[in-house]
């Protein structure tokens, strides 16, 4: 049933792979495979696409984001963990709340504030307003803070170590694997992020390569060939990043307490 529930998921990559090979003439052809196989939708999609300058904006604009919300759920963490006040059990609902909230229901006020502030088509337009959506690293790294033994830290605390070096040279360095998947789930949610990049950032110079796809839009019709073949291209990076570190993810869900 799993291997049954897995080939339907990846049924749709696997035709856009398959048709990327195709020729443009079979691309609605019968057959399932690209018989002959050709590369020419490749070559078309690197000649007309500007593949690399639209993976290093999505690059940028990813990682961006990923250091920032790393940042806010490690001092928010932390501050949820060692500054333990009364008000906290609400501070945390609320932000367990914000987990909830869709992010297309805050498209309007961070449009209007990026318009007012005149980040239109900037990287800081792109980055900056999608912190608004760190509550699943905040959450996340709460969690692994909670894990670390309170008699380390009251360790550190005789020693006379302040809070910041406590966080720095003892918390930090446990957390490790928790940022490190917090960070490749960021990255990867923010790489295949859409709408945002269409109305802060419409022009190429700062665009991502999920918008760069509409290239290949015509008043004809798309052209599938070429548009899968750019689509396959710019999967590769982030296919990559988490073929590499799938492992890692898991075991930060599994040891967060949340599921």
């Amino acid at each position: 049933m799993l291997v049954a529930v897995v080939l339907a998921m990846l049924f749709p990559t696997l035709w856009a792979l398959n048709t990327s090979f195709k020729p443009t003439a079979d691309v609605y052809d019968s057959s399932p495979l690209p018989i002959p196989a050709t590369l020419a939708n490749y070559r078309a999609a690197i000649d007309a696409f500007p593949i690399w300058r639209l993976l290093l904006n999505s690059f940028v604009t990813a990682a961006g984001v990923t250091v920032l919300h790393l940042l806010a759920g490690v001092l928010a963490g932390w501050s949820f963990v060692r500054y333990a006040r009364r008000g906290q059990r609400f501070v945390s609902a609320l932000v367990l709340v914000a987990l909830v909230v869709p992010p297309q229901a805050l498209i309007i006020p961070d449009f209007l504030l990026v318009a007012r502030l005149g980040w239109r088509d900037t990287f800081v337009g792109l980055i900056v307003p999608q912190l608004s959506t760190c509550s699943l690293a905040v959450l996340l790294l709460r969690q692994h803070i909670l894990t670390v033994p309170a008699t380390l830290l009251g360790a550190a605390t005789l020693d006379g170590a302040t809070d910041g070096e406590i966080l720095r040279h003892v918390v930090l360095p446990l957390l490790r694997p928790a940022l490190g998947a917090v960070a490749i789930v960021v990255f990867i949610t923010t790489w295949n992020e859409f709408l945002w990049p269409a109305l802060v950032a419409p022009s190429p110079e700062h665009t991502t390569v999920q918008m760069g796809l509409q290239l290949f839009q015509n008043q004809e019709g798309p052209e599938y060939g070429p548009l899968l073949a750019g689509a396959m291209l710019a999967t590769i990076p982030i296919a990559l990043i988490y073929a590499l570190a799938s492992r890692r993810i898991t075991d930060a869900f599994l040891h967060s307490g949340l599921r």
